[in-house]
């Protein structure tokens, strides 16, 4: 293993360590109002990035911005191969930047565009985009892929599961967690929505969860279809209102999966996508305690619920 990776795992491992864990952030989440969960927050590491007007969104978006400086730092110790990595698994933050690219060009308000520096794949090609078919044919261009459409619809669900696909041929975890996840998603779309997915994105899921699920006429179906190691995505959910089960139990082994790889003795990538999974697990749990805060806390059983 190069020096880049020893240095790379040593601080990935700091990072991680900055993580709140479940009962910091439950503490955050039953403050009883938005200002008084930011005043605990700030107290932690989370706090360098709060934005001076503490709304909900702003202090979400911040949350998040502490993950991606995180990745940026973390890619700065790492070899070439490190960065690779990295950049797919930082894909989520692209992606949220497209979607708000999409919004201002409906005609609609967005949040600012995160800051991908060396993480970015294609954002500084797609940035100055003025409609909606530059934007695909500029992905089409790109790592990406081309979305089929121009519909903003159509991108969002094709990036969504293109994003899946590279991270699953990072490693076994990591496939594990993307292929699950996919499940997850087409099932909120075709059983929740009620959409039949578009030929890329169908081409795009099929390929991840095999053609008879993309396919399968019910989430049970769905849950069998799948290959053994992938079927906990969605076992035991009846139909689309357990879906927000199945995705709270995707986090949670990302986040399982996740600590494992820290702990673990193996060279290479392994500790830099556990402390990448861990931190994104923290974050996603952080905002949903800022939500909960923001509406009065409440019993800490119905934030653990979803968090």
């Amino acid at each position: 293993m190069s020096a880049g990776f020893v240095a790379g795992q040593v601080r990935a491992r700091a990072l991680a360590r900055n993580a709140l864990g479940p009962g910091r952030v439950r503490a955050i989440a039953q403050a009883g109002s938005l200002t008084e969960a930011l005043a605990r927050l700030a107290a932690t590491p989370y706090g360098k990035r709060l934005p001076v007007v503490p709304t909900l969104d702003a202090a979400q978006h911040a949350v998040a911005e502490s993950l991606l400086w995180h990745l940026r730092v973390l890619a700065g110790w790492l070899p070439p191969q490190g960065v690779v990595a990295l950049r797919s698994l930082a894909g989520a933050f692209e992606i949220a930047n497209i979607d708000g690219l999409l919004q201002r060009l409906e005609g609609r308000p967005a949040e600012e565009p995160y800051a991908l520096g060396a993480l970015a794949t294609a954002w500084r090609a797609l940035e100055d985009a003025s409609d909606t078919g530059t934007v695909r044919d500029r992905l089409a261009a790109s790592p990406w892929g081309d979305p089929g459409s121009a519909d903003p619809y159509d991108i969002r669900l094709f990036l969504r599961l293109s994003w899946a696909s590279r991270v699953s041929g990072l490693d076994a975890c990591t496939g594990g967690w993307a292929v699950g996840a996919a499940a997850v998603l087409v099932a909120g779309e075709r059983f929740g929505d009620g959409r039949e997915l578009p030929e890329a994105a169908l081409g795009r899921a099929q390929r991840l969860i095999g053609r008879a699920a993309a396919e399968a006429p019910t989430v049970p179906a769905m849950a069998g279809r799948l290959a053994r190691g992938v079927r906990w995505s969605l076992a035991g959910i009846d139909d689309a209102a357990g879906l927000w089960q199945a995705e709270t139990r995707c986090w949670r082994r990302l986040e399982r999966d996740g600590a494992a790889l820290l702990r673990g003795s193996a060279f290479g990538l392994g500790p830099v996508v556990g402390a990448a999974a861990v931190m994104a697990a923290d974050v996603r749990r952080v905002r949903a305690a800022l939500e909960t805060a923001a509406l009065g806390g409440g019993p800490a059983e119905a934030y653990d619920e979803v968090a």
